[in-house]
């Protein structure tokens, strides 16, 4: 088993429900708008946390946009009062922002676009909705083009990608951001399913966040369970770690009382007795939770998992057949 040594990694991610349907005021109001829903995502993150900082907030889609007329016209650039007034708030609060928009680029290029400010208020990356909706007429979301690619962004406590709203209809980017190590997947979206983004989150092991217009926003964790989530329009704040260890059910494990009981509060975990398994983490920055699971004799998933594959395919001469 390997074992990584930066121990734990607490991330304090921000989302919301907003809803935004017929609501087109200036520019400048909206941004008004959107800094106060950032501003309420840093009041709880004070109260719910003390002494922490958001390390991630998450706007729904189309978060901003001009109310000048229909895509592409609808479209803003970053620069200028967007960037402006986001950027100021990812300074205020020290912390990396994902904000949605209808973005337009130089050479006419128009996107639905989740665009990554840093800490700074710097922009750190940009995705560029891939699977955009069709109309019946054949344009795509009014005028926009369709993205190329699925970029992964570094940040100082790990590794992020994005989707949005229709993204998750199809495999190909939710595919391509865990072969590139995405451990966050931020899901800005119209619709507020359940049932897709929680098989993402379980089939590709990492953890998705989604930040809707209507009926909840949530966070899922790589287990497929929901760790968090709200059901009317405000904010959720809500800490995870990034160095977690998924366990299966053992006799060894006792449903997660074999940790508690040799580590006390320095072991946290979410053990789902109905899914027989659990994503367990440290508390203590000198103690990495897969030492923990080392220590106690115990085997992570995909580590046994594999160990029994291979001893099944020793004794019966191969792999099973596909056909």
């Amino acid at each position: 088993m390997s074992e990584r040594t930066e121990g734990p990694r607490k991330v304090l991610i921000g989302t919301a429900v907003r809803p935004m349907y017929n609501w087109f005021p200036p520019l400048n109001e909206r941004l008004n708008v959107l800094a106060g829903i950032i501003d309420e995502m840093a009041d709880q993150a004070g109260r719910k946390y003390p002494g922490r900082r958001l390390d991630l907030a998450v706007l729904p889609e189309m978060a901003v946009w001009r109310a000048e007329g229909p895509p592409p016209v609808a479209c803003a650039p970053l620069d200028g009062p967007v960037l402006d007034r986001m950027g100021a708030k990812a300074r205020e609060y020290d912390t990396y922002l994902v904000v949605s928009m209808y973005l337009a680029e130089e050479g006419e290029r128009y996107s639905n676009a989740a665009v990554l400010l840093d800490r700074r208020g710097k922009p750190a990356g940009i995705y560029r909705k891939v699977f955009v909706v069709v109309d019946k007429d054949g344009l795509l979301e009014g005028g926009l083009q369709a993205g190329k690619d699925f970029p992964v962004f570094d940040c100082d406590f790990g590794r992020i990608g994005a989707q949005i709203c229709y993204d998750m209809m199809f495999d190909d980017g939710w595919r391509a951001l865990a072969r590139k190590g995405a451990e966050i997947v931020v899901w800005p979206t119209q619709s507020p399913q359940t049932a897709r983004p929680a098989c993402r989150a379980l089939t590709y092991g990492y953890y998705v966040v989604s930040s809707t217009w209507r009926n909840n926003a949530a966070i899922y964790e790589p287990t497929g369970m929901t760790v968090a989530r709200i059901t009317r329009p405000g904010v959720l704040v809500h800490e995870i770690d990034l160095d977690y260890a998924l366990l299966p059910w053992s006799a060894g494990l006792r449903e997660g009382a074999a940790m508690r009981e040799r580590y006390g509060d320095r072991v946290g975990f979410n053990y789902y007795v109905a899914e027989d398994r659990g994503i367990f983490w440290s508390n203590d920055p000198a103690m990495p939770i897969r030492r923990m699971v080392v220590e106690a004799g115990l085997w992570e998933e995909k580590e046994e998992y594999e160990r029994d594959r291979r001893r099944l395919d020793e004794l019966r001469g191969g792999p099973p057949s596909p056909d």
